[in-house]
């Protein structure tokens, strides 16, 4: 029954990774789903055990019940939100706990089981625990996506959020000042991890954050900036010719647009249905641009994640033009997605993102969009002329979507990114014992820090990687940057742990 259960529950994390429509949503959904896979693969492989027994009891699945409004104590709603722990590896009496954070999917069991932080745990006789964000996974109440409800998802409360799991887990444990707490995140969760440790420095001692954007930046013209370079970086398999292939193809995607061609544009990308005006227009472009984007930001770790495939594709002897290797990367991206069409139907996203039915696996979009339109902005926009895709895609069409989806005014967002970035302190928090960790060829790390602030605020930029790649279980075929990148940390987590041990007093309690 063991393993059936854990299968089973890994079938759902499969099968709410791969629902959606649109592109950039896809590949962000698949990219959960390979997460998975791959965390499934090294944890068994870890073992060395086959893949179909379960060796012990899977971890701990549990709840805690959380005050919906941590900062209103006159409010009396609460939610219950899913935590994870292993106890595998823990030494009781001095061990440290290790906390995953969890971010804009649900978090699953394997969040305790693979990973970088669960090798240091390891090695460190950690206690591991995870939590879910708030709105997302199965932490939410049934009515959280409601435009009335959903004004409770914040940064601020998920920090809160884990200030409380901290008293929680510490009391269910009967932890002491020897047992000394690190965070982990990656993404928006690696800011979440250094926020963490920010904010609340006498919970936890140290903290990694990973591909963590903690700059807000509303116009995130950067993004797509990093996205020409890497595509350009013949390390990863890119080229200028490459790069100028793209401009090319979208040049005459955008003339063609332009003259009001769309039947061409629909039979040769095979769109499910016609472009119907402008923001059809739009969203048709803004998809195409996101195989290329999904390319470099997640570079390697997906079957479509492969700068070098697609620069092949679009440079290919005997192609006619740059347009028909934009065709040949679609069709590919297609293939590998096991789709028959492309859904660029603006109409259809807007309905999809108004949707407040309840997933409890995968993505939660609307929550994240919400996240931006009220705290960070991050909207790739294109209308630099150093940007290589279709200038339609503005900083207005994205800013109508908060208007539209959640009733919050471009002025408003604008006021929110200025906000977030003076309660956090962007990208010079002024904190302490935090490792932040980038790849060069990831587009956020633009966001992020990239120089030592301090003897202890350290900055690790990783060469020819993209997002998060530190945090996946380690192959065989990890580059010698990445592999010095994970002997970094891991030394570095090793020194924290030895001196909270000769001072525990600064651990908190």
């Amino acid at each position: 029954m063991r393993v059936m259960w854990l299968h089973f529950v890994f079938l759902l994390t499969l099968l709410g990774a791969t629902e959606g429509a649109w592109i950039g949503r896809q590949m962000r959904k698949k990219l959960v789903q390979l997460r998975e896979t791959q965390s499934f693969k090294s944890f068994y492989t870890r073992l060395g055990i086959p893949k179909d027994v379960l060796p012990f009891s899977p971890p701990i699945e549990g709840y805690i019940t959380q005050p919906l409004d941590h900062f209103n104590r006159r409010n009396n709603a609460t939610y219950r939100q899913r935590y994870w722990v292993n106890e595998k590896f823990w030494q009781h009496h001095e061990g440290p706990v290790f906390l995953y954070i969890g971010g804009e999917s649900s978090v699953s069991q394997f969040s305790v089981l693979a990973g970088e932080h669960v090798d240091l745990a390891q090695t460190h006789n950690a206690l591991l625990v995870s939590l879910e964000h708030r709105y997302y996974g199965a932490s939410i109440n049934p009515d959280g996506l409601t435009l009335e409800a959903i004004r409770f998802l914040s940064s601020q409360q998920a920090l809160a959020d884990l200030a409380s799991f901290h008293l929680f887990i510490s009391q269910k444990y009967n932890l002491t000042r020897q047992n000394t707490w690190i965070c982990f995140g990656g993404s928006y969760p690696g800011s979440l991890s250094a926020w963490f440790r920010l904010k609340f420095p006498h919970l936890v001692y140290a903290a990694v954050a990973s591909s963590a954007p903690v700059r807000a930046e509303l116009d995130f013209t950067a993004y797509n900036k990093v996205v020409a370079e890497s595509l350009s970086d013949p390390l990863i398999g890119g080229s200028i010719k490459c790069r100028n292939a793209v401009v090319e193809g979208f040049r005459a995607v955008d003339s063609l647009l332009k003259t009001g061609n769309t039947t061409q544009l629909e039979r040769d990308f095979s769109s499910c249905e016609r472009l119907s005006g402008p923001d059809d227009y739009t969203e048709f472009v803004s998809n195409l641009a996101d195989i290329f984007m999904g390319a470099v930001q997640y570079n390697g770790e997906t079957p479509t994640s492969d700068v070098r495939k697609i620069c092949q594709l679009l440079t290919a002897v005997g192609l006619k033009s740059a347009y028909e290797g934009l065709k040949a990367v679609n069709r590919m991206y297609m293939e590998m997605m096991g789709m028959n069409c492309l859904e660029n139907s603006h109409e259809k996203s807007l309905s999809e993102l108004r949707n407040t039915n309840l997933t409890v696996v995968g993505v939660g979009e609307r929550q994240w969009y919400y996240q931006t339109c009220t705290e960070f902005g991050y909207y790739q926009t294109c209308e630099e002329i150093s940007c290589p895709f279709s200038q339609l895609i503005t900083l207005k069409f994205q800013l109508s979507l908060c208007s539209q989806l959640f009733q919050v005014p471009p002025d408003s967002v604008r006021q929110s990114v200025q906000f977030t970035n003076e309660f956090y302190g962007a990208d010079r928090p002024k904190s302490s014992r935090i490792i932040f960790v980038n790849g060069d060829i990831d587009p956020w790390h633009a966001l992020s820090v990239l120089k030592n602030q301090s003897h202890s605020e350290i900055a690790i930029l990783i060469n020819g990687t993209a997002h998060c790649a530190n945090m996946s279980p380690s192959r065989a075929s990890d580059p010698p940057s990445l592999q010095k990148a994970r002997e970094q940390i891991a030394v570095q987590v090793g020194d924290w742990l030895t001196a909270a041990r000769r001072r525990p007093e600064e651990n908190g309690y």
